[in-house]
């Protein structure tokens, strides 16, 4: 499996996966009927940031990395992943956390912080403690998963030498 920059040729392989996880609505806190070019500005970092793919023939997932805000905020990254469904459970949402973890740390930033990782999205959380995030907090009852109802969204955090953490 290659992790390489998303290009503009890229997208026609990169819409299907988001298109099907933020329908799903089980994980993202985007509109699930979210538009094919709304999705794409969104999901399309422009620089300091970068979009990426994990391909292996195909699209196997995507990530965005960039700073987690502007200003004084900007010098703690974020990332999100999508990974196709026939792709799940092979290392690719790893992979690709691993990918954003260097780059954030190459660029110099503080640490990655997650925003918002599902309470339900177990495998997720269990990927990012695995590599070194911790929960810092979670929003009780703030996602509405389709089946589960309320439930919690964790703030993740992983500190790059020792800062923040």
């Amino acid at each position: 499996m290659e992790i390489r920059e998303f290009a503009d040729g890229d997208w026609p392989l990169v819409w299907p996966i988001v298109r099907e996880v933020v329908r799903a609505a089980d994980t993202f806190t985007y509109e699930p009927d979210m538009t094919e070019s709304d999705a794409r500005a969104i999901w399309v970092e422009r620089p300091p940031g970068l979009t990426v793919v994990a391909a292996d023939g195909g699209a196997l997932g995507t990530a965005k990395m960039g700073p987690n805000k502007a200003g004084p905020g900007a010098h703690v990254a974020t990332a999100s992943f999508m990974v196709a469904a026939e792709a799940r459970g092979r290392g690719v949402g790893t992979a690709m956390c691993r990918f954003a973890l260097d780059w954030a740390r190459d660029r110099g930033f503080a640490g990655m912080q997650f925003n918002a990782v599902a309470a339900s999205n177990t495998s997720a959380v269990k990927v990012y403690e695995r590599l070194g995030f911790e929960i810092v907090g979670t929003v009780p009852g703030a996602f509405a998963h389709p089946t589960l109802g309320h439930v919690g969204l964790h703030v993740m955090y992983c500190g790059f030498s020792g800062e923040g953490s």
